[in-house]
Formats: structure tokens, C-alpha cells, sequence
């Protein structure tokens, strides 16, 4: 499950890719119909992953908690689903707040209230932040897999 979140959330990366490039081709006389469209799209998909994989996370850290009570096992099982959770979702909450900033603000440049360079400088922080989250994400989602083998052998064993 959080393998396929991950990678949602690199189509959504190659969502938003696109979306800049479609961005940077808007002109007066083409629009911004299609660059609108796939940001939406991009800006969803992303919202989508980012919060699913949080909610994972949660629900394998109860599970794993659980098991803990249940069998009697070492606390420290407990105490890294905590730590995956603190480490990762500052990042996602900031890569997600980024690009509903970025897609919010760029519905002024469309109505040409904020100039577009901003709209652009917020493009490059989304595209960043993203690219973090989904590193990070792999990384806690890896670390979490791997603890909850290592919780399964035990109680196995137990």
C-alpha cells in the first residue's frame, strides 16, 4: 500500500513537472486552459498521496502498538512509528501546503493581480519541497516496512 502512495506521488511530481512547462508556454493569446487543467490534476493527486501515506503511517503505527500491548514486546517497537511520523510528516505538510499556495496564487497571476515571477519562484519551492517529501517518504516508508516484519518475527517467536 504505501509503495503504490509513493508512487502516485511521483506521478504527481511528473504532473507537476508538466505543469511548469505548460506554464512557462502560456501566452495572452493561448490561455491557460491546459496549465490550469493539469495543475489541478497535479495539485490533487499530490494532496491525495501526501495524506494517504500520513494516514498509513498512522494506521501501521496502531497496528504495531497494538501488538506491542498485546504480546508484550519491547516498547521501542512503539516508539519508532513515532519517530517515523515526526521525521516525515513536517515535510509533507509543508510540501502540500506549498502547492496549494502555488496553485492558489496562481489564479492572481490569471487575473493579473500578483505579478507571474511570483507564481514561478513558488513553482521552483513546490517542485523542491516535493522532491524532498518523496525521498523522505521512501525512506520512512522503507524503515516502516522493515519494523513491521521485525514486529511480525517477534511476535511469531513470542
Amino acid at each position: 500500500m504505501g509503495r503504490a502512495l509513493l508512487i502516485l506521488g511521483w506521478l504527481a511530481t511528473a504532473g507537476l513537472l508538466s505543469t511548469g512547462f505548460l506554464g512557462f508556454q502560456v501566452t495572452p493569446e493561448s490561455g491557460v486552459g491546459l496549465h490550469l487543467l493539469v495543475a489541478l490534476f497535479s495539485s490533487l493527486l499530490i494532496l491525495f498521496s501526501h495524506s494517504w501515506i500520513m494516514f498509513y503511517l498512522i494506521g501501521t503505527g496502531k497496528a504495531i502498538k497494538t501488538a506491542v500491548t498485546e504480546h508484550a514486546l519491547d516498547a521501542e517497537y512503539a516508539v519508532r512509528t513515532i519517530e517515523f511520523k515526526n521525521r516525515s510528516y513536517p515535510w509533507l505538510m509543508l510540501a502540500m501546503g506549498v502547492v496549494m499556495v502555488t496553485f492558489i496564487i496562481g489564479g492572481g497571476v490569471a487575473t493579473r493581480v500578483v505579478p507571474p515571477w511570483i507564481h514561478s519562484l513558488l513553482f521552483g519551492a513546490a517542485l523542491l519541497v516535493q522532491i524532498r517529501s518523496l525521498v523522505l517518504e521512501g525512506q520512512v516508508l522503507l524503515a516502516n516496512d522493515g519494523l513491521m516484519r521485525e514486529v511480525d518475527q517477534a511476535v511469531g517467536s513470542g
